[in-house]
């Protein structure tokens, strides 16, 4: 597939390095043409790999990864352009952290509304998944790195895109469970979940870790 990887940090280059190594075309997208994080990557990644502005990637792709700060995720996805982005997925991998009183981090927005339903509503051309927020970057792309079984979810509210979304983690990253936790609205669980992922960082001291449901 063409895959747009909007933001440039440690998330947006480890998902575009991964999928650049899974034979996929892949663009980084950011406000400007020639960030250089994205041309530094584009140069590292090699010839399936290329940047742009979050426009350029998004028309270029049939998928995006929205990889963004959760603050300015809904302006840097509007900045891509309804027309570039009509019927697309669109991955929400983010999260709305609010680093403005320190570590850790607050939720900017919660309990009655969630970032992935402000994207949803930001663009409603677009299908928004959510998927991977819950863990770091390296654990994202290869969940075996963990000794035991752990989970990925996802959410959102087309069945046909939580399906892609699903072959890629499952058939791409090796993922041997996805649950489905449901429509969009979900988010907000799944984003409330981050002020424990950030404590159990802090008494372990590293983000080598995920969660597992256990059931009877």
């Amino acid at each position: 597939m063409r895959i747009a990887i909007l933001g440039t940090g440690v998330v947006g280059e480890t998902l575009g390095s991964k999928l650049v190594s899974l034979g996929h075309e892949v663009r980084m997208g950011s406000r400007t043409a020639n960030h250089e994080k994205a041309v530094a990557w584009t140069r590292k990644a090699g010839a399936l790999a290329s940047q742009g502005t979050f426009a350029d990637a998004a028309a270029f792709a049939e998928l995006l990864f929205n990889c963004t700060l959760g603050t300015a995720s809904v302006d840097a996805v509007k900045s891509a352009g309804v027309e570039n982005l009509r019927g697309k997925v669109l991955v929400d991998v983010s999260n709305p952290l609010d680093f403005s009183k320190g570590f850790p981090p607050t939720l900017s927005v919660t309990n009655t509304d969630s970032l992935g339903e402000q994207l949803q509503r930001a663009v409603p051309e677009l299908k928004v998944v959510k998927a991977l927020n819950t863990m770091t970057a390296s654990i994202m792309v290869s969940p075996s790195s963990l000794p035991t079984a752990h989970d990925v979810f996802v959410c959102g509210d087309d069945a046909g895109a939580k399906k892609q979304v699903t072959s890629l983690l499952t058939e791409g990253f090796g993922w041997k469970r996805v649950l489905d936790v449901g429509d969009i609205t979900a988010s907000r669980g799944l984003e409330g979940l981050l002020p424990l992922v950030l404590r159990l960082y802090q008494s372990f001291g590293d983000f080598d870790f995920n969660l597992h449901v256990v059931r009877k």
